[in-house]
């Protein structure tokens, strides 16, 4: 990856621009106005345009040929090819004719595969002056009259430069795209192509052909009088450069060709699909389709097109002090929001799903099932609505389901997809492909399943479709809900009972959801059993608010004096109280009224009130019951009096980060005296002081630390907060409504 850079060693001298339409006029007059230049000249073979570039003053010089100046350029000094992509070629010719190697060579043509095959043929290598670009804009007119010198601001430009290209080259090019307002992006030329062939090409291509269409037919005036807003946004690109457009197409043929394949496939199925009264499918793609276009919608207007040149990573800084006042309901329950996704999509019917948690895991589970053919309508404020496909009507995905950071999708989904007929791929962002699956994989393969995996257990998992599952009564090695639930949602689809037994108690969310579709889950003690072959009936789910983003501001009240906080609806599930009994016995005031049961899960406001707080030996019988909650847990025994012992929790280490360590080590930069231990660890209560320490990409690390600052005699920096989106969205903001203040900070 590329990094900005504004060094004086990549001052720009000249600015040569061949080709003044809107893409090379706009450039030439943008550079112009910023400065960024000490001179900028215009090539054109036609003496008017060049005259009306001087008359706009959208070029300092002009010149006729690329041979009248060549001599006068060297190192420092930029030629920008604008001219159309068809053309290119031939003004490479010049340029390795006339141009001394210290000189920057780029282009501004949208494709690029065509560029650099033209550069090798003529050059006999891949030159190192040569960086190809793109800029990412464009006005239905052209030439030098339609120039706009903020054409580039905030608009992205993407860079592939070859294996040859030397870092001076590139850092001279995206010190120019960067000066005109630009957010650069570096892209495989390959990728690069193919991409821009289905979101850029393909759109000008179907405008094109559309408003031709219609053009032909014999009430064309009536169909464009009445045309609406939409159609007239659509087809505005139909009034770009034909030239342009025709160059493009057959630079780019292949590309293309495969994406109108693909395109044309698709609507076949769609007429046949309206012809018929298919409402299922129209359903399905009119859904899919919406919900892809708002995602799409949001990553581009966080500028997420493509891999950007820095990428922005998200600081907290915590000033210390401040309140712990309010009356707040968190986001919906994480692990609750998972299963009811997937069971709803398993399940015969329509399940409505509310309270659902809007964060980037949960997503994640949702779009898996809607790229397997699963109707997923919303969410629209925590409301979900599944068209179930019954336990059989899955459909093989057309890529590898993307989990994000979320280790409970992955763990679940494997069991669930060992007994389908397709093979599937899972993978997950850098973080997760690094957690270790095996011990879902393992008890999977005793079933029948076909499971590969990276080494040492690692994602990617490979799934093998088609397989006879069998029961079988499995002995959990380590305390887990999730490889429970795998094992569990496996046995959905075995001959035969299948069993698991739990060395300690963990969440039931599973056993408790599959009763409410209406399935037959059987529990003796910490054994869980179930029969294969039955099915699940749709129905209505309440998620009620996840008490483990509850437990971060029940430690606000608990270690702030004064704090007097009520978290609305929250579910105390009795596998997941642990934190509340914690709590209680380090002396912390815990009031649960208007206690029900909500779907089967029991819920309750829980008002926290500050009270002395006092080390404890954490029994270890409570460790699953709060597994999630011991990095906040670790600021409350940081604030409290005397030493908290904790052992029984290797589990720990095996999260999105090693949980035990990342705590210990931030709590020592903070002052604390607190020691890591094989399977837990020792803190000893006394003063937070402020200092930087790291989440290590751990959502609940971050927000822990964040907590710390309501005691904190400094002010605390986080490093590394991306992924508190991925569980709590919007937690900056509900802190701060309770009385924390967070600053967010971006840093490349």
């Amino acid at each position: 990856m590329m990094e900005n850079s504004h060094t004086a060693d990549n001052q720009i001298n000249r600015l040569v621009v061949i080709g003044l339409g809107l893409i090379g006029s706009s450039l030439a007059v943008a550079a112009r106005n910023a400065g960024l230049a000490s001179e900028v000249v215009g090539i054109s073979r036609r003496a008017s345009t060049l005259d009306l570039a001087l008359e706009m003053g959208v070029i300092d010089r002009a010149e006729e040929s690329l041979e009248a100046i060549a001599p006068q350029l060297g190192a420092g000094d930029i030629v920008v090819i604008g001219v159309p992509t068809l053309t290119v070629p031939s003004i490479l010719e010049d340029c390795h004719k006339l141009l001394s190697p210290q000189v920057t060579i780029t282009d501004v043509a949208s494709v690029k595969g065509s560029v650099v095959a033209a550069a090798e043929t003529i050059y006999g290598t891949l030159p190192p002056q040569l960086v190809p670009g793109h800029p990412i804009a464009g006005s239905e007119k052209s030439g030098v009259t339609a120039a706009k010198s903020d054409l580039f601001v905030d608009h992205r430009v993407i860079l592939t430069p070859h294996a040859n290209s030397t870092e001076p080259h590139i850092r001279l090019v995206e010190k120019l795209w960067l000066g005109v307002g630009a957010v650069v992006s570096a892209m495989d030329i390959k990728e690069h192509d193919e991409v821009l062939a289905a979101t850029s090409h393909l759109p000008h291509f179907l405008a094109y052909s559309l408003v031709d269409t219609l053009a032909s037919m014999r009430d064309n005036r009536e169909i464009f009088r009445y045309a609406a807003g939409g159609f007239r946004d659509f087809t505005r690109i139909a009034a770009s450069d034909p030239i342009m457009w025709r160059d493009i197409a057959l630079a780019n043929r292949e590309a293309i060709l495969t994406v109108l394949d693909q395109i044309m496939s698709d609507f076949t199925q769609l007429r046949s699909a309206i012809d018929s009264g298919d409402q299922n499918y129209l359903m399905d793609v009119f859904t899919r389709a919406r919900d892809a276009r708002n995602h799409f919608g949001k990553l581009i207007e966080s500028k997420a097109l493509q891999q950007p040149m820095s990428e922005k990573i998200i600081n907290y800084t915590v000033s210390p002090g401040g309140e712990a006042r309010g009356d707040i309901r968190v986001p919906g329950d994480k692990s609750m929001s998972h299963r009811s996704i997937m069971l709803g999509s398993i399940a015969e019917g329509m399940t409505e799903v509310t309270g659902f948690l809007e964060g980037e895991d949960s997503l994640a589970t949702l779009q898996a099932f809607r790229d397997m053919g699963v109707v997923i309508e919303g969410p629209d404020q925590g409301r979900v609505v599944i068209h179930g496909v019954g336990l059989h009507g899955l459909k093989a995905p057309k890529k590898p389901l993307y989990l994000g950071n979320s280790g409970t999708s992955m763990r679940l989904l494997s069991g669930l997809l060992a007994g389908q007929d397709f093979d599937v791929e899972l993978t997950g962002d850098e973080s997760l492909s690094g957690r270790p699956m095996a011990r879902v994989a393992d008890p999977l393969a005793e079933m029948g399943a076909v499971i590969e995996t990276a080494p040492g257990g690692r994602p990617p998992m490979l799934i093998q479709g088609g397989n006879k599952l069998k029961a079988i009564d499995y002995v959990l090695p380590m305390a887990s809900a999730q490889v429970k639930s795998c094992v569990l949602l496996a046995g959905l689809y075995a001959e035969g009972q299948t069993s698991t037994v739990e060395p300690a108690p963990t969440r039931d969310h599973s056993e408790r959801m599959l009763r409410g579709f209406g399935y037959d889950v059987t529990t003796e003690g910490s054994k869980a059993s179930l029969s294969g072959g039955g099915s699940l009936s749709a129905t209505r789910i309440d998620v009620p608010a996840d008490i483990s983003s509850s437990a971060f501001f029940m430690v606000a009240a608990a270690i702030t004096p004064g704090s007097d906080i009520t978290l609305r609806h929250v579910g105390v599930n009795p596998t997941r109280v642990g934190v509340i009994n914690i709590l209680r016995q380090m002396g912390t005031s815990i009031e649960l009224s208007n206690q029900r049961e909500v779907g089967g899960e029991p819920v309750a406001d829980i008002r926290v009130r500050y009270d002395k707080l006092n080390g404890i030996v954490i029994p270890e019988d409570q460790v699953p019951l709060a597994i999630d909650e011991f990095p906040v847990l670790f600021v409350a025994a940081a604030c409290a009096e005397g030493e908290t012992v904790l052992t029984g929790a290797e589990e720990l280490r095996v999260k999105e980060s090693d949980r035990i360590q990342s705590m210990a080590d931030g709590l020592v930069t903070l002052g604390v005296d607190a020691q890591a231990t094989p399977d837990g660890i020792r803190i000893q209560g006394g003063k937070i002081g402020g200092g930087e320490v790291h989440s290590h990409d751990d959502h609940r690390i971050a927000m822990a630390f964040a907590i710390a600052g309501l005691r904190a005699e400094g002010q605390i920096l986080i490093h590394d907060c991306n992924n508190v989106a991925t569980s709590f969205p919007d937690f900056v903001g509900l802190a701060a409504a309770v009385g924390l203040t967070i600053n967010v900070d971006t840093a490349e």
